[in-house]
């Protein structure tokens, strides 16, 4: 189907072929494994990390980070050896409800700083957790109303510092784009049909502005996607999960 004139208003309905309890593990476990090559070139964490990230573990030298939906958590593996390599202590939890992820991401080889978890944001609130910086990639467009309300209530409890969740961002270019740059890891996986779908279920800009509380901010990140943004400064030392 053309994407023209069919990106005006969200996809509301359809569901990802990951996100079905009843896909094929296969295809799934091969989709974990491409994460890090999509995210490497398109989600902008590298810029994200020196922009946002560095310099707040630059005032002690070290710091916390949550990843809320990590998934095959090739994100929080990339940060927390971005920190390593620049001198900093950053422990990292990587957090995700779906079994199928947290298995895959905790059968790969233990990367130093890199604690994994399969819990909802909630259950962290509740334990009374607290991070100097809380982040997502990409799982904004999967939730409905009531469970992105959640998660960015969540954020505001979970950090003490800093709180960044990068979303794509829906147009008819990047649909198109994507589809052509990224056809040849569509075999074999879910990337690109699902990836498809996740851009029609994303956001513009002005629907996240008119979505989210007074709190937050919504920033474009880049061409193809947009980042909520909620800064939170405490009086004191922050306590470290």
């Amino acid at each position: 189907m053309s994407p023209w004139g069919s990106l005006r208003e969200r996809d509301l309905h359809s569901i990802e072929d990951m996100d079905r309890p009843d896909c094929d593990p296969l295809l799934l476990s091969r989709t974990y494994a491409r994460f890090p090559v999509v995210n490497r070139l398109l989600s902008g964490w590298r810029r994200t990390y020196k922009r946002r990230i560095r310099p707040l573990l630059s005032e002690t030298g070290r710091g916390s980070l949550l990843d809320i939906g990590s998934g095959s958590g090739d994100v929080a593996r990339s940060l927390a050896r971005w920190a390593r390599q620049d001198g900093f202590a950053l422990d990292v939890t990587a957090v995700d409800p779906d079994e199928r992820a947290h298995a895959f991401a905790t059968h790969l080889p233990r990367d130093e700083g890199v604690t994994y978890r399969q819990a909802h944001s909630s259950e962290l609130v509740a334990e009374g957790l607290e991070f100097d910086v809380v982040i997502s990639n990409h799982i904004l467009h999967h939730l409905d109303a009531q469970q992105f309300a959640g998660v960015l209530r969540d954020s505001e409890l979970l950090c003490t510092r800093l709180a960044l969740h990068n979303d794509l961002q829906r147009s008819n270019v990047a649909y198109v784009l994507f589809l052509a740059g990224f056809w040849p890891l569509g075999w074999g996986s879910y990337i690109v049909r699902d990836g498809l779908l996740s851009i029609k279920r994303s956001y513009t800009l002005a629907e996240l502005r008119s979505a989210i509380p007074p709190t937050w901010a919504a920033e474009s990140n880049g061409p193809w996607h947009n980042m909520l943004v909620h800064e939170h400064r405490r009086s004191g030392n922050p306590h470290r999960a």
